[in-house]
């Protein structure tokens, strides 16, 4: 029996069978070859390639996006300064338009400004939002505005989605105009949810029951490229057109305007930081000529 046993490992141990190594040989094989194929490291300049098209990309979105459309600001002025801004070119009539965002005004330096190069003789002032928002600085600035002889106007900011019966009948409950007062107006400057055909029918059912109840059209403000988007229908072009239009040497709608808003950064005494300026396309008679009666 021991010899046995010794001629049975002593065999065992010369002649390994090829089943028991066979493993051993797979492993080192699959254990090896990912190792070597991930320490191969990115080539220096495909890494610096990718980092400069990714600087690149990001500076031309931030350009388009944030810059372009506020480049005129930064353009040199060669015309006349005013206000804090280079204003347009060859306007007598100037004015402004403010809501709670202006905080407390100081009417007795604002004054001043009706006999400057560029005199303010108008300002437009926020009465309502949609169908129960009143700006809560309108009846103190609308009141004062014509204490101290300003031409004065009010304007209803449209929410598509509320209906446009509510939001008129609401302006008309909180507004009260007078001889000499612009006529109301209605901004209009999101689609909302709606479709641009329901946007057309809400506003002209605002526009109706507003010309109907104060006896002279409204004024319709927007920007030329949303109006031309959305309010391109000829029954808008009746209306007083007030066109947005920020940054640019002149207006590049074609159609009939009469005020334009030419800046949002103007810096006007009495009022603490910026205000929106704006500009009367005509004389001091003809904006007289548009009040109410």
């Amino acid at each position: 029996m021991p010899i046995s046993k010794k001629s049975t490992s002593t065999a065992a141990h010369r002649k390994p069978s090829a089943k028991s190594n066979a493993p051993k040989r797979r492993r080192s094989t699959t254990s090896t070859s990912p190792k070597k194929a991930a320490s191969r490291p990115m080539p220096a300049w495909i890494r610096y390639g990718i980092t400069v098209l990714i600087i690149v990309m990001f500076a031309a979105g931030f350009y388009w996006f944030y810059i372009r459309p506020y480049a005129y600001r930064w353009k040199p002025c060669y015309g006349q300064k005013g206000y804090g801004v280079c204003m347009p070119y060859n306007y007598q009539i100037h004015g402004i338009d403010i809501s709670h965002y202006q905080g407390n005004i100081d009417w007795d330096k604002l004054l001043p400004c009706k006999k400057t190069d560029f005199p303010i003789h108008f300002i437009f002032m926020k009465a309502t939002e949609g169908g129960n928002y009143e700006d809560n600085r309108f009846e103190q600035n609308f009141t004062t505005a014509q204490r101290y002889g300003f031409i004065r106007g009010a304007y209803h900011y449209f929410i598509p989605q509320t209906d446009s019966r509510k939001q008129a009948a609401f302006f008309i409950s909180k507004v009260q105009l007078s001889q000499g007062d612009l006529p109301p107006v209605l901004d209009v400057e999101t689609l909302g949810k709606s479709s641009p055909e329901e946007l057309r029918r809400g506003v002209r059912t605002w526009l109706e029951a507003v010309e109907n109840h104060y006896g002279v059209k409204p004024i319709l403000y927007t920007s030329y490229k949303f109006k031309e988007r959305y309010l391109s229908d000829s029954i808008f072009n009746t209306y007083p057109y007030w066109i947005a239009h920020y940054y640019v040497d002149s207006v590049r709608y074609k159609g009939t305007w009469h005020f334009w808003q030419h800046t949002d950064v103007g810096k006007v005494p009495g009022i603490k930081g910026s205000v929106d300026l704006n500009v009367f396309n005509g004389t001091l008679e003809e904006l007289m000529r548009l009040t109410l009666p």
